[in-house]
């Protein structure tokens, strides 16, 4: 896991030995890795938090939102502290893994921190005013800048909050967006507690494939 979020993290955005240790012991069930399983190296990694909406919106930085706190608060919501790959595919069957246990452990929505890297150029070339309007711009429908729009297609659409000094990114000027996106199905809770687990993967898997 260092060695993966060296590959992908300058030494001021990646996670210390101290950090991961931290999160997997505050919540196990919330952190997810894929690994070849030739060589054992892992090629993505997936750490949450459970986290009250309150708490998201009086944050000022990533650091906040992604702080350890000493009692889970009791919650739909979770918290997306990191999303590290080295390869698609294995981030694709990581977030598939982790669906069906989502679903039955009743969660109801992810929040997470994006950067915006077309910001400094847009405000380089004067297409937006500042950074509150760069990230609320569209076109046809979707968000100009490029992370935001992959994001709003993966299902995060709305925007919670634009901090300034969110976390260290040259290209966003340091800003981050705070996202909420619901979790697919997730409405459906009551259904599956009770639907035993094999058949619940199969329905997730079904409806990821219509998704």
């Amino acid at each position: 896991m260092m060695q993966l979020e060296a590959r992908q993290w300058t030494a001021e955005q990646a996670a210390d030995e101290s950090a991961l240790r931290d999160r997997i012991l505050a919540h196990p069930d919330l952190c997810v890795g894929a690994f070849c399983p030739q060589t054992g190296q892992a090629l993505a990694s997936l750490f949450m938090k459970p986290v009250c909406r309150d708490a998201v919106a009086a944050s000022r930085s990533w650091q906040d939102c992604a702080a350890q706190s000493l009692r889970a608060p009791h919650t739909r919501s979770l918290f997306g502290i990191s999303l590290t790959s080295v390869d698609p595919q294995a981030a694709c069957q990581l977030i598939r893994f982790f669906w069906p246990h989502a679903l039955r452990q009743g969660w109801q929505d992810i929040y997470l921190g994006s950067p915006v890297p077309g910001l400094r150029r847009a405000l380089q070339e004067g297409r937006a005013p500042d950074a509150h309007a760069y990230v609320h711009s569209r076109r046809s429908g979707l968000p100009v800048d490029a992370q935001l729009r992959y994001y709003h297609r993966k299902g995060f659409r709305e925007i919670v909050g634009v901090r300034p000094d969110y976390f260290p990114h040259f290209d966003s000027l340091d800003h981050g967006v705070l996202l909420r996106g619901r979790i697919p199905l997730a409405g459906a809770w009551p259904l599956w507690r009770v639907v035993p687990f094999t058949l619940l993967r199969r329905a997730a898997n079904w409806a990821g494939a219509l998704l």
